[in-house]
């Protein structure tokens, strides 16, 4: 028994450095990787991290209000003394949830239509999902979700619903050109043969074949959500006042340019940072999984 458990330890210790070794022949995936976990952990443990918590509330100290960056603030105050560097902290908290919850819920809903449709390709079923699919793709996704955002009462629940309700097309896409290749493949053919269901000839069978390409995907929308879910916050329609939006912060601060730039420039390049660290970390594993299946 003992023997057993330490061949399945060393075996999982030998596949780990294996994908490891692949994954880390990018050198900017790794660069990636790093900021992905760097900003996971401030946004975790924001309230330890952050110089200033009570700053990410409801907060004035207007004696040191829009200071420039300094030893106490290193990136500024705004015009109500907050410290600028905690609210960014915070602010990543609110944009990780954001792209948590999106991606949490478009990809279960695209993944599963693509498979229906796919898998009766040519039939009523195909049509109806694939010509609602090709409508919402017509519509540019900001756009889309500005529209709907515009609707509902502005908040960062109704921001991430509005979000997902323009992002699901694309796993539907996906996973339907997939699965249109791979209904007549002879792992199928035998699935039926043997009596399978549908049910499961689509979730173990055919499922399987299309996680790779899915799971780079997710990596890779990752950071658009969260620059989609800034593009709202600017606007003022996702995450509202006195909580730190990214897009919210650079938005208030435009109106201070140019004498109090810190107020644009910091949350920009915060924006920036997370979006190019997923972006970088998404195209690590997209080489990573196209290296093991070929």
């Amino acid at each position: 028994m003992t023997y057993i458990t330490h061949s399945r330890l060393s075996k999982s210790v030998d596949t780990f450095r294996e994908v490891w070794y692949k994954f880390s022949k990018n050198r900017l995936s790794i660069v990636g990787l790093l900021i992905v976990l760097i900003i996971t952990i401030l946004a975790a443990f924001a309230p330890y991290i952050a110089p200033y918590p009570a700053h990410a509330g409801r907060f004035v100290n207007f004696p040191e209000a829009s200071q420039p960056p300094g030893s106490r603030h290193l990136f500024g105050t705004d015009v109500n003394g907050r410290d600028i560097l905690s609210r960014i902290i915070y602010g990543y908290r609110f944009s990780l949830m954001m792209g948590v919850f999106v991606l949490a819920l478009v990809v279960p809903i695209g993944v599963t239509l693509g498979l229906i449709a796919g898998y009766f390709k040519g039939t009523l079923i195909d049509t109806v999902l694939m010509r609602i699919t090709d409508i919402f793709l017509s519509i540019p996704p900001l756009v889309l979700a500005l529209a709907i955002a515009s609707v509902l009462t502005p908040n960062l629940t109704n921001a991430m619903l509005a979000i997902s309700l323009s992002w699901w097309p694309w796993y539907t896409r996906l996973v339907y050109g997939l699965v249109s290749s791979l209904r007549n493949e002879f792992f199928v053919q035998a699935a039926k043969a043997t009596g399978a269901s549908t049910p499961h000839i689509l979730f173990r069978e055919i499922l399987p074949n299309c996680v790779s390409p899915v799971l780079t995907k997710m990596s890779l929308d990752m950071g658009w959500v969260i620059l989609m879910g800034a593009s709202l916050s600017f606007v003022g329609l996702g995450v509202q006042p006195p909580k730190p939006g990214l897009g919210s912060m650079i938005a208030d601060g435009t109106q201070y340019l140019p004498d109090s730039w810190w107020m644009v420039v910091f949350p920009g390049i915060a924006v920036m940072i997370v979006v190019l660290g997923f972006n970088l970390f998404g195209d690590g594993i997209r080489d990573l999984l196209s290296e093991e299946e070929a």
